[in-house]
């Protein structure tokens, strides 16, 4: 079960990522922004994705406490942010980005709470 949470989580930060690069390119446009600009972290946001995905495979628990804080930390400003705004909040793009961050969270969660502290052979 560990190993398929793990792809599973990977697979989710992929589909974020892959979201973003489409909306970056312009095919899929997350509603009507306030500002009508395409905001700059569409193309920074799928890097972090992909190498988060990467980084599930590694079992280092920091990682993937930091992995959850930045999903968490992106998912809280996207609904402070487009609050007012549900033709962004309630577009594909929207949905797509936010369900797999979501699925992702509760993936590298499962991964925190199942993974085992590497014991250090100095300390006894």
């Amino acid at each position: 079960m560990y190993k398929l949470i793990a792809w599973g989580t990977f697979v989710m930060a992929l589909l974020a990522a892959l979201a973003y690069i489409l909306m970056g390119m312009g095919v899929i446009h997350p509603g009507n922004l306030d500002d009508g600009s395409r905001p700059s972290f569409f193309y920074l946001i799928p890097a972090g994705y992909i190498l988060m995905g990467v980084l599930v495979f590694f079992k280092w628990r920091w990682i993937r406490f930091a992995s959850a804080a930045l999903v968490a930390l992106t998912i809280i400003v996207f609904y402070t942010k487009y609050a007012g705004q549900p033709d962004v909040m309630w577009s594909a793009p929207g949905l797509i980005t936010k369900i797999s961050q979501v699925l992702m969270l509760a993936g590298l969660i499962y991964l925190i709470v199942k993974s085992r502290p590497v014991k250090n052979p100095d300390v006894k």
